[in-house]
């Protein structure tokens, strides 16, 4: 069965730098349309990022540069480099990826399978 384990979250100071790894195993890795989101307290789930199957990304109009979303397939991890970190980044972050049938990739409808995820919190 598919499973997607997030970690590399944690607490740090407006303007630092956290990298989120997502491990992933049961899917077809190298050519798996894959995501992250976040939710906020109160807030709904919002798109961050998505790598494609032949690794074109895509962000959210948010981000202006911020974050970074790459996929290593030697190791079936997909990674989220977050720069300069405000506040307002303070969520749960998601990894997420699409099954057999392709959707809008910055729709969580999109996506069947999910990790647990992980609280990044951005202290001011």
């Amino acid at each position: 069965q598919v499973q997607l384990v997030e970690s590399g979250g944690g607490l740090v100071q407006v303007g630092g730098s956290l990298r989120l790894s997502c491990k992933a195993s049961g899917l077809m890795f190298s050519i798996t349309p894959m995501a992250w989101f976040r939710q906020a307290p109160g807030k709904s789930r919002e798109f961050v990022a998505h790598i494609g199957w032949t690794d074109e990304t895509y962000y959210g109009d948010f981000l202006k540069g911020r974050f970074t979303m790459s996929r290593d397939s030697a190791k079936t991890t997909v990674t989220l480099q977050m720069n300069s970190l405000k506040p307002e980044d303070t969520a749960v972050y998601y990894c997420a990826a699409q099954g057999a049938v392709a959707g809008a990739f910055n729709s969580d409808r999109s996506y069947p399978y999910w990790g647990q995820g992980t609280q990044v919190t951005v202290s001011s």
